[in-house]
């Protein structure tokens, strides 16, 4: 039989080949599938980044249109509805949802709104805003502080220069619109609204001489407890817009039409417009009419505010104010207006008058109480004639103190923490002072009407100072004033009228008036949960925002 080599040789080379050809055909489609399978995840991928974006923009847009809402009406957390009447309690009022449409008329999506504001009469909620792309399940939150930074922003804010000794710490932001010397320890902002300014002799200037200084400084001379030349400056910012203490008058205004708008015997009062120059003699637990058509300084109302559970107040006619030193108790003339009265539902409290206050224990609430005589040419104070404090440190209570001029603390206020006695106590004040066009001081006013050795007089004197290592003034809160601010008065080695003598630190030997021993911090609740309508030193924006990584 004859072999044919060549037939054999390519019979066997196509049975080779074959399963070759099959495997490499199969490893192709399995790259190809590959590399289909990526480029469409990259597709997918780079699709889901242009949605997630495109959330993020629509839940942006949502913050910002909502910071629009609240700056043409700052009451309304509603979205301009009436529903629900109960927020939630974690997320607020909503859901209110609203379409995105771009610029050319297309709803790219939605964004969903939840309100809750901080707390009564405040101007500041927490807002969020969820953000949906139509098509899509990619949903991106975004959550906002919206409302308008209020004077209670600062721990201590001035029209005037302000002076922070070396054994003085500045315990939050601080701004004066002139310029501050902080010659002890910081640990927030310090800021001025000149790029240079000259203090007078009395905040820490020269006496003589070109003294010009740069909008934050501190004396060279100072090193401990902070070294003026090596200490961190980085947070000293100057020249910065000042902040305008002329819109307070607007806003005691605003709170007194709030007074009025609480309760129906006066309602009608609130949407005249010439609201703020009625003087009703209608009293409601939210308006205090005038004492009398009369003004003396020695006259007006005391608050006693009440640890009840809701929180109440006292109201007294204050008939007179002999600060006799001994007994204390009769510091005040007093006949009783109510006692036990409801706290109004704007949590704010107009008096037509001066104004005395006080709280018997730890305040539970949140309250604003002004005192103006917008329909006078005079001026209301306000007087700290006891211990002020609320109970909860965390922004849940809050109390606000706006006086038309001066905010006082009264020399006899000290020893009522002690029973009006002479012997040790912790005085301790917590609010946000403003003081529209005068001091927040201790005692005397460089002005007229000081307190003097039996009543507040035009003449000059010492008061009442408190040196004992064991008597202790704590202020926890925020300042705001037009002029001074202090809690002593330091009169050198000069002897003079009540005044007392300092025994020990760098200040031995001097008399003082006021407490020596004091402690001033800031509460840090207050940037985001004013008390009720305090006054705001611009409009609104964003104060802070996050993203967050949940959903409702």
């Amino acid at each position: 039989m004859r072999y044919n080599l060549f037939k054999k040789l390519h019979a066997d080379q196509a049975g080779f080949l074959l399963p070759a050809v099959l495997t490499f055909m199969i490893a192709m489609a399995i790259l190809s599938g590959a590399v289909l399978e990526v480029i469409l995840n990259n597709f997918n991928t780079v699709g889901n980044n242009q949605d997630s974006q495109k959330a993020f923009n629509i839940a942006e847009a949502g913050e910002n249109y909502y910071l629009w809402h609240l700056s043409h009406n700052a009451t309304d957390f509603k979205d301009g509805q009436s529903t629900p009447t109960t927020p939630d309690p974690t997320l607020g009022y909503g859901p209110y949802v609203h379409n995105y449409v771009d610029g050319n008329g297309k709803t790219e999506g939605t964004f969903t709104l939840w309100i809750k504001p901080q707390g009564t009469g405040s101007t500041i909620a927490t807002v969020r805003s969820i953000g949906k792309v139509n098509g899509s399940n990619v949903v991106r939150t975004i959550q906002a502080e919206i409302g308008a930074p209020s004077f209670a922003s600062y721990a201590v804010a001035s029209d005037s220069a302000l002076w922070f000794g070396s054994t003085e710490s500045a315990d939050g932001p601080v701004q004066s619109n002139e310029g501050v010397r902080m010659d002890g320890p910081s640990n927030a902002e310090v800021s001025s609204s000149n790029a240079t300014y000259t203090p007078a002799y009395a905040n820490g200037g020269c006496s003589r001489g070109n003294c010009s200084h740069p909008g934050v400084w501190c004396d060279s001379s100072v090193t401990s407890p902070v070294d003026c030349s090596t200490r961190n400056k980085s947070n000293w910012v100057y020249p910065v817009a000042s902040i305008d203490f002329n819109q307070v008058s607007s806003s005691l205004c605003t709170m007194k039409k709030v007074a009025f708008g609480d309760y129906s015997s006066t309602s009608s009062l609130a949407s005249q417009s010439n609201a703020c120059s009625q003087t009703p003699t209608t009293r409601t637990n939210a308006y205090i009419p005038q004492t009398s058509s009369g003004f003396s300084y020695s006259k007006g109302y005391l608050i006693v505010l009440r640890n009840t559970s809701p929180a109440t107040y006292d109201l007294y006619k204050v008939n007179g104010e002999n600060d006799t030193r001994s007994p204390y108790t009769s510091a005040l003339s007093l006949s009783t207006v109510a006692t036990g009265i409801s706290l109004p539902p704007s949590g704010v409290i107009f008096a037509e008058d001066n104004v005395w206050v006080l709280s018997n224990g730890q305040f539970d609430g949140r309250i604003t109480i002004a005192a103006g005589r917008l329909a006078t040419n005079y001026n209301a104070d306000i007087v700290i004639a006891g211990p002020i404090q609320y109970k909860d440190k965390n922004g849940s209570d809050a109390i606000g103190l706006v006086a038309e001029n001066s905010i006082f603390i009264a020399p006899y206020a000290p020893a009522a923490s002690s029973g009006y006695s002479s012997g040790s106590f912790t005085f301790e004040v917590d609010g946000a002072l403003l003081a529209e066009n005068g001091e927040v001081q201790y005692g005397e006013n460089g002005d007229s009407y000081n307190y003097s050795s039996g009543y507040r007089s035009s003449q000059y004197t010492c008061t009442q100072g408190w040196a004992g290592d064991n008597q202790q003034m704590l202020f926890y809160g925020s300042v705001a004033t037009r002029q001074l601010w202090t809690w002593t008065w330091d009169y050198g080695g000069s002897r003079c009228g009540n005044a007392a003598r300092v025994t020990s630190g760098s200040s031995a030997g001097d008399y003082i008036s006021g407490i020596y021993n004091n402690t001033t911090q800031y509460d840090y609740s207050l940037q985001y949960a004013p008390p009720p309508s305090y006054p705001v030193t611009s409009g609104y924006n964003i104060l802070a925002w996050r993203e967050v990584l949940t959903k409702p």
